[in-house]
């Protein structure tokens, strides 16, 4: 068995109080594709560094193979003294490395190796990086929240790009699908300590299910067994004539055991401060658009949008999501067409650059500096106890939001949003840097918010879970909108990822002669069978191509996937396979008029 290239092991690092590393293993071979998966703030991104050679643990073992190449990508990259994103992008190759690599990369991120990396939005800055850590194809990479301002399409093409290297991966990740697609085995880690599963994430939450019940088993059979020996040791026959000390020793090594199991973590409590109900109509818009310059951004968009509703936006980062979303709420004035919000509308907002004061404490934010009390479902509640149901500790009242981890921001910002009484809630990435567990419970907020939710997100699986309909760019300023999450509305526009249809847009070459089969030598005229297709399949292909509009109609109507779940399924797959047909038709049709054409000629 081949040694691996990275080992970590035993690895233990304080910063005072309960240990963030307490004996953590981390190994990595050629070609392991690992999910490094905990809580926030479980000291996933700290292990990670140390696997990068950035920080010393206080006790451990650190080997990586002397020959092999490490490229670590963090949260947040570090640009400075790089005049350009191609010099910024091609100080990670190595001496033997390929610079056309570079290129290549910057040219498929889009993104312009002359810019100044100053100026940079968060999503070119992340793309950027991304470039420089896999230029160089390293033997190990270790990649920290690596879709984390990515668009869809980005998202896709990293995945495959990723499938494509040899090399060791370790990815931390909140992206369910992302994670799913590019791992083969997934470590836990859980209260300092790491557990392995030779399995991809997708089996990752039913084993970490089993494990925790495990537990809870062993500490109840560890509970009853101190009873067993408390009461030997009180009332049996021989305590009374000698005390065992052995026993005795055991007793108070299980009762130590027990007083020192580091439970799970505790859950964070979401629940959305509501305000009455609003009106039916919650948004209705007829015809809007805005441009800047001569670019078209939104053109012509119309939408009727009910209580109830959760709507999801989705679409290359530059697209004009945000835009949109601002329109309809009335916080952007469109260029034409008109908005209309509906009736006793109160509206709670997570916007995407969640700018917070880090000098702030975390209690003067959270009551906007109103005192030790906030109101939350018309209850007056301390803010120690509002932090806690956000796992933070009564003694972080008064810490400075500059000291919190990027995770922890995230939790605080959703805690102030969803303080604030609402019967509408607008979330711009509210995906962004939240764990697993706190998504699962923004997941259940969102999807049985009573009233009505607009969203912004990059998280497929996450979209799929929530919304009602998907509102996506069709090119040119169109926005449409499809019925059902991601998943649908891929189905509807007739493909699986958004990438595949990009791909196949630039790759599908234009149908030539050379492309159809030639006719056979002895043959000088089309057949009856096939001149009688010739004059058919007009109809025909006439026919298919008036049930799909019909079928495209019924799927159109929002309310459809929500009101008859099993019809719209139905519908669906009577669309891809009319589509299908369509397609199968057009291809005979043109080989039969090309071959004819060929003979006539």
């Amino acid at each position: 068995m081949a040694p691996p290239l990275l080992n970590l092991d035993g690895i233990r690092l304080s910063f005072g109080g309960t240990p963030l590393l307490d004996g953590a293993q981390l190994a990595a071979g050629a070609g392991d594709r690992i999910a490094l998966i905990g809580r926030n703030g479980s000291g996933k991104s700290t292990l990670l560094k140390i696997a990068a050679g950035l920080i010393e643990p206080q006790d451990g073992e650190v080997f990586r193979q002397p020959s092999a190449t490490v490229r670590y990508l963090p949260q947040v990259p570090d640009m400075d003294g790089f005049a350009t994103v191609q010099a910024y992008v091609e100080a990670g190759l190595g001496p033997a490395d390929d610079p056309y690599r570079a290129t290549y990369l910057i040219e498929n991120l889009a993104i312009t190796g002359a810019a100044d990396p100053r100026t940079l939005s968060g999503g070119e800055a992340r793309r950027a990086a991304l470039a420089r850590v896999l230029a160089p194809q390293p033997d190990i990479l270790l990649l920290d929240e690596p879709t984390n301002h990515l668009d869809l399409d980005t998202i896709e093409w990293l995945e495959d790009e990723l499938s494509r290297l040899s090399s060791a991966l370790i990815v931390i990740s909140h992206d369910r699908r992302f994670l799913e697609r590019v791992s083969r085995a997934t470590v836990w880690l859980d209260r300092g300590r790491t557990k392995r599963l030779e399995k991809g994430f997708g089996h990752f939450e039913e084993w970490r299910d089993a494990v925790l019940e495990e537990e809870e088993r062993d500490q109840h059979k560890l509970a009853r067994q101190i009873v067993r020996e408390e009461h030997w040791l009180r009332y049996g026959v021989t305590a009374r004539r000698k005390r065992n000390m052995r026993r005795l020793g055991d007793l108070q090594d299980m009762r130590q055991r027990l007083r020192s199991h580091r439970g799970p973590e505790g859950t964070v409590s979401l629940a959305a401060s509501e305000a009455g109900e609003s009106g039916k109509l919650v948004i209705e818009a007829k015809d809007i658009s805005k441009s800047y310059g001569d670019t078209p951004i939104v053109a012509g968009f119309s939408t009727r949008i009910a209580r109830g509703a959760r709507i999801g936006l989705v679409g290359p980062n530059g697209a004009g999501k945000t835009t949109l979303l601002k329109m309809l709420t009335g916080e952007l004035t469109p260029d034409g067409g008109t908005v209309r919000l509906g009736v006793n509308l109160d509206i709670a907002t997570l916007d995407q650059k969640r700018t917070v004061d880090p000098e702030e404490t975390l209690a003067h934010y959270l009551t906007d500096g109103r005192g030790e009390t906030l109101v939350v479902n018309g209850e007056e509640k301390h803010v120690a106890s509002y932090m806690k149901d956000f796992l933070f500790r009564p003694e972080m009242a008064r810490t400075p939001v500059r000291e919190l981890s990027g995770g922890e921001r995230a939790r605080l910002i959703l805690a102030r949003v969803l303080a604030r009484p609402s019967n509408m809630l607008v979330l711009d990435e509210p995906t962004n840097d939240l764990d697993m567990e706190t998504l699962d419970l923004l997941q259940e907020l969102v999807a049985g918010y009573a009233g009505t939710v607009l969203l912004v997100s990059h998280d497929r699986d996450f979209l799929d879970r929530t919304v009602t309909s998907v509102i996506a760019p069709g090119g040119g300023g169109r926005w449409i909108e499809y019925a059902g999450g991601y998943t649908d509305m891929l189905a509807q526009r007739g493909a699986t990822r958004l990438s595949d249809r990009k791909a196949a847009s630039k790759a599908a070459p234009a149908r030539t002669e050379a492309a159809v089969p030639a006719p056979k030598a002895a043959a000088q005229k089309l057949s009856y069978k096939q001149k009688f297709a010739l004059e058919t399949l007009p109809k025909k292909i006439e026919a298919v191509t008036a049930s799909i509009s019909a079928l495209e109609d019924r799927i159109a109507d929002p309310a459809l996937y929500t009101r008859e779940p099993a019809s719209f399924q139905k519908t669906i797959a009577a669309l891809d396979k009319e589509r299908a047909t369509l397609q199968a038709l057009e291809e005979e049709w043109l080989e039969l008029e090309m071959l004819r054409e060929e003979l006539e000629g």
